[in-house]
């Protein structure tokens, strides 16, 4: 999911299952300009390129920039919309060979293969979900020497569907213990909770905290 572009709940939010919420913020959301994360760069910039798994990959800022480095990307959402969106965006810039993109319910299906980098972007939404089960699943998708990127709301910007001020955001720590990984095959590279200057749909900007968990696979 793209960290600047997090959408309002309506009054009738309520009465929507996930993927009809998600079906009308990305359906609304085609003509938004799609950019890659900034801790994925960050993180994947000096990689050398290979599989890549792109989890809740909304409108496809990061999948297509990790395509454009050469990555083999597979890019999955609950929203058919996003997803054509991705499919579309990928054949105007010429790498649509690099991107496989595929709609799941992660609550209920999971894209096969095996990856050498998976990348979890504010994985976090309204709706009730089986999050640490569902990145377990990613873990394990990872083949050894792999990196799990997990980038979590650290707090919310102006314009974040969640305004609720007693909402708890997950530090980096607690979704390691949820994952529950062995230590013996999963290694942390880093677990801190950076600010920086974020630029929400209209061009408004804020100053925001991300909650990073990097993880390594060491041995299958």
């Amino acid at each position: 999911m793209d960290s600047t572009h997090h959408p309002q709940p309506t009054d009738s939010a309520a009465e929507e299952d996930a993927a009809q919420f998600w079906e009308r913020i990305y359906r609304a959301r085609s003509a938004w300009a799609a950019r890659v994360n900034p801790l994925l760069a960050e993180v994947a910039a000096p990689l050398r390129p290979g599989a890549a798994l792109d989890l809740a990959c909304g409108p496809g800022g990061d999948t297509l920039w990790l395509a454009r480095q050469g990555w083999h990307v597979t890019a999955v959402d609950i929203s058919a919309t996003a997803v054509e969106q991705v499919r579309t965006r990928a054949r105007e810039l010429g790498v649509a060979e690099l991107v496989t993109a595929e709609r799941h319910d992660l609550a209920d299906s999971f894209p096969g293969g095996r990856f050498d980098l998976v990348s979890a972007q504010y994985f976090q939404t309204p709706y009730e979900l089986p999050r640490a089960r569902i990145l377990r699943t990613a873990a394990r998708a990872l083949r050894p020497g792999g990196l799990l990127l997990v980038v979590d709301h650290g707090s919310a910007a102006p314009w974040s569907w969640n305004q609720d001020p007693d909402v708890h955001y997950p530090m980096p720590d607690e979704t390691a213990a949820a994952l529950a990984l062995d230590p013996a095959r999963w290694s942390v590279l880093r677990a801190d909770m950076p600010r920086r200057r974020a630029v929400g749909p209209a061009g408004e900007t804020a100053t925001v905290v991300d909650s990073v968990l990097l993880l390594r696979r060491t041995a299958a």
